[in-house]
């Protein structure tokens, strides 16, 4: 399943490509896609048909879009070397708020693909959306700040399942395709009104967050440390993947009961989960396959980076024990038995 820096990797992308486009077309694929949509498919459609993009957020795996009345512009994206200067995670709108929002979750294999129409072609096509999009803003002048809007370089990786196709009008608005590709089914999208994801604590990356907080809020847990850093009301963003890693480099077992730790050692665990997820998102997150790609159709390569999920067998990188691997709550744990002592 793709989690916090698999997520953002796509938002990023959502965000450069699609901030300011207007939906002219929604073609459903298959009803899973949409199947908690209240109102059915044909609501989730009359809502967006005619919408505006206003901006594309994110907490912890979830993502929504922002609709706007289509008529009215909105502003431009922030991009390049100046999206860093940005805040990873928009604030929610308060419950009274009545402004509309697309929240997506991706499920185990959802991709959010942007191209030309008709270029993503895939057998698993479940959501097809159309957009004019505003024309790209001018390139920066010789005086322009160094790094300011420098072009987004996707990470390295095999293609999109796509096909050759026309590239955009660079000098007027222009149409675009989303498609929502879903091998498993497992992903939604949903059309809802005010707080798009109230039930979603805050992330690791959220500079909202307060740590202490948390840290205090995690210690009141009788739970295995691993199965509370998983519960996405008490912390969100983080999966199987980053839980273990976090583990690893915090030198934490998985299966201690989070009552019985220290406060620093929470927080610096808390810690090491923020910096391994920044860096894969800095490598565009982790790909084990075909699964998980950006909007342009580019795997991550955050996986040669990883100090023990998926490496059962293979040397610590810190001590040199084999990795050992132990089935657990329907996952697999992936830790260092001489490393990890607290």
């Amino acid at each position: 399943m793709p989690e916090l820096p698999e997520v953002e990797v796509v938002r990023r992308g959502l965000e450069r490509h699609l901030t300011g486009g207007v939906v002219t077309a929604v073609e459903l694929l298959h009803p899973r896609a949409v199947r908690g949509q209240e109102g059915g498919g044909a609501a989730l459609v009359d809502a967006l048909e005619g919408a505006r993009i206003a901006s594309v957020s994110r907490r912890g795996k979830f993502l929504w879009l922002t609709l706007a009345d289509g008529s009215r512009p909105v502003t431009a994206p922030v991009t390049g070397d100046d999206a860093a200067l940005a805040p990873a995670v928009d604030a929610a709108p308060g419950p009274s708020d009545a402004t509309r929002h697309l929240v997506v979750h991706l499920g185990m294999s959802g991709q959010m693909l942007v191209g030309p129409p008709g270029r993503v072609r895939s057998p698993h096509a479940r959501i097809r959306t159309r957009l004019v999009v505003p024309a790209p803003a001018p390139a920066p002048g010789p005086d322009a700040a160094p790094g300011l809007n420098a072009p987004v370089v996707p990470a390295p990786g095999p293609a999109a399942p796509v096909v050759p196709g026309p590239g955009p009008d660079a000098t007027a608005g222009h149409e675009t395709e989303l498609t929502f590709v879903d091998q498993r089914t497992f992903g939604r999208w949903e059309v809802v009104t005010g707080d798009p994801v109230p039930h979603i604590a805050r992330d690791p990356l959220d500079p909202e967050l307060d740590v202490a907080a948390l840290a205090r809020r995690i210690r009141t847990r009788r739970s295995e440390i691993k199965r509370v850093l998983l519960d996405q009301t008490v912390v969100s963003g983080i999966g199987n993947i980053y839980a273990d890693e976090a583990l690893w480099a915090a030198r934490v077992m998985p299966f201690r009961r989070a009552s019985s730790m220290r406060q620093r050692d929470v927080v610096t665990l808390l810690g090491e989960a923020k910096a391994v997820m920044e860096r894969a998102l800095a490598a565009g997150g982790t790909s084990f396959d075909a699964l998980y790609v950006d909007v342009e159709g580019a795997s991550g390569y955050f996986a040669r980076s990883l100090a023990v999920y998926g490496r059962e067998g293979l040397p610590c990188p810190r001590c040199g024990t084999p990795v050992t691997r132990i089935p657990w709550a329907g996952r697999s744990t992936h830790l260092c038995r001489t490393c990890q002592v607290l």
